[in-house]
């Protein structure tokens, strides 16, 4: 408690230790506390970038997904091949052959098919 008297009995003596002390206790309060610190806006720049990041990968996306619905709106063949290769649909005189590299099982035994 003496030491604590002692120092703020220096600072009141001199004019400089005061402003030093005010201006210190500001750059502290601007910087490192509350929600408009200097380190909350770092924080939120970095949010930022990886929002931005995520918002290119999905724009991405969308377009290759509006590729592929505009080529069903225009080639009538496209949808016969999404549903060869995703649907295992065949025509009446074909068999078909599913080689499945992951080790799951396809059931491949429906009579689907492709007019």
């Amino acid at each position: 408690m003496k030491g604590l008297k002692t120092l703020l009995a220096a600072v009141g003596r001199s004019r400089f230790l005061k402003y030093a002390l005010v201006i210190m206790a500001g750059v502290v309060l601007v910087g490192f506390v509350g929600e408009n610190s200097i380190l909350s806006h770092m924080q939120n720049k970095v949010r930022i970038s990886e929002l931005d990041a995520e918002i290119a990968k999905y724009r991405k996306l969308y377009e290759i997904d509006r590729q592929k619905m505009d080529r069903l709106d225009r080639d009538p063949k496209a949808i016969e091949e999404i549903a060869r290769e995703r649907y295992f649909m065949k025509h009446a005189d074909e068999d078909i052959f599913v080689f499945n590299e992951g080790g799951a099982e396809i059931d491949t035994t429906s009579n689907e098919t492709v007019k």
